[in-house]
């Protein structure tokens, strides 16, 4: 494999190294100047791995959680074609771990394991995608992901696709970088893929979690429910 094939592939599956903390990563972001589009301008991946995760997250996932999943994809999209245009190449694998990020939430999940719910749902993802037919540096990708998509900080470095999953699912979550995304572009996103209270659902899986696993790495994010509760930003929109 050539040097050019291989930084192809590592920008393609996501395994560029990026800054963890988001104020560096977004530096030079204008922040008069959200992302807007609507759910027409973004095109879903439409490989047979990408199907077939697809099929999978919206047969095993409840409904909330599901579309959820499908906002955090288009919000990192636009983030992607309007502040972070080096990462196109990855929007694949953003989308694959877009619709696994949370598996590890679910009642059987949740319950099958001692694990955290990111550690476990990104094995999960791993096996997944392989049997799926993904590549193996790909699944890897995925699977290291969703593992680090809690793991907010200001030290260190986290792979492309780890940081854009962090954008965008503490965008839906929290309301964190509000300047990121215009309010036409979270009608669209909510139109087509309604909260439906999204944010006390989450608040109790958060809660669920913890009283099941009290040293579950949920709990390095401090207030984590109250802060998915207080998320002002989307209340338009619950």
């Amino acid at each position: 494999m050539s040097d050019d094939t291989n930084k192809s592939e590592l920008a393609a599956h996501g395994w560029t190294s990026v800054p963890r903390a988001q104020s560096r990563i977004l530096s030079d972001v204008n922040k008069s100047s959200p992302a807007k589009l609507s759910v027409d301008d973004v095109t879903i991946p439409d490989s047979a791995v990408a199907k077939k995760t697809h099929s999978y997250a919206k047969e095993k996932l409840p409904d909330q959680t599901f579309k959820h999943s499908m906002r955090v994809f288009y919000y990192g999209s636009a983030i992607v074609k309007f502040h972070l245009p080096e990462m196109e190449p990855l929007l694949e694998t953003y989308f694959l771990t877009c619709m696994l990020h949370d598996i590890g939430t679910t009642q059987t999940n949740l319950n099958a394991t001692r694990m955290s719910f990111e550690f476990y749902g990104g094995f999960l993802a791993l096996n997944l995608l392989q049997k799926f037919g993904a590549p193996k540096s790909q699944a890897e990708s995925v699977c290291e992901a969703i593992i680090r998509h809690q793991d907010l900080g200001d030290t260190g470095r986290i792979s492309s696709v780890g940081q854009l999953i962090q954008l965008a699912t503490v965008f839906d979550n929290i309301g964190i970088n509000p300047f990121l995304i215009h309010s036409d572009t979270i009608e669209s996103v909510a139109k087509a893929f309604p909260r439906n209270k999204w944010s006390g659902c989450f608040a109790a899986t958060i809660r669920e979690e913890i009283a099941l696993k009290p040293w579950c790495h949920t709990t390095a994010i401090e207030q984590f429910a109250e802060k998915v509760e207080g998320n002002h930003l989307m209340e338009p929109w619950e």
